[in-house]
């Protein structure tokens, strides 16, 4: 997957842009934080651009505050939503870097795919989301999973995200081996 980004041209400005895109719980944290450890990577996680549960119609806004500046090599930023308070707090400021990790549900949004070096689409089954999801929010915020559910899949549908991808991981923790499938002639 690293390869095929440094394999490309720059995309977002003199950086290259990676979009980690797919359901919640699927393992797209997992696997910026997997980049980044690699190192010259910023991460951004997309759940810090929502606002609240119902957010994500609406992302779009904050990620073409961030990432228009960054195509042009100044610093992009965003106001990160504080989940625990239910209010938007402090205004977040990423410099350009080499490698931008756009980490979460809605980073492949086809509105951005001209910046978008490499998108990567993560999928899980379901269940096995579901467990992940309730295990990271508690069960008490079952609720609004379902529905953050509903939303994802509305979004995916509109966007193609998927079919859009150059990298398709499996994220359900198998090894190596097994995660790769082609998607786009590139095979992960």
């Amino acid at each position: 997957m690293l390869a095929l980004v440094e394999a490309r041209p720059p995309t977002l400005g003199r950086g290259r842009l990676l979009c980690v895109d797919g359901p919640s719980g699927a393992g797209k944290t997992t696997l910026a934080e997997e980049v980044r450890a690699i190192g010259r990577a910023s991460v951004v996680h997309v759940e810090d651009l929502y606002e609240g549960w119902g957010g994500l119609p609406r992302v779009g806004q904050q990620l073409e505050r961030l990432l228009l500046p960054l195509s042009r090599d100044r610093p992009g930023s965003y106001r990160r939503w504080d989940w625990y308070a239910g209010r938007w707090a402090e205004v977040v400021v990423v410099p350009p870097a080499p490698l931008l990790v756009l980490e979460g549900v809605g980073s492949g949004s086809r509105a951005f795919a001209a910046l978008t070096t490499v998108l990567v689409w993560v999928e899980a089954p379901a269940d096995l989301r579901r467990r992940r999801g309730l295990a990271r929010a508690g069960v008490h915020l079952d609720e609004h999973l379902s529905r953050w559910s509903a939303a994802e899949e509305q979004h995916f549908t509109h966007e193609d995200t998927r079919a859009r991808a150059d990298v398709v991981v499996d994220g359900t923790g198998a090894t190596r081996s097994s995660l790769s499938r082609p998607c786009n002639g590139v095979m992960m």
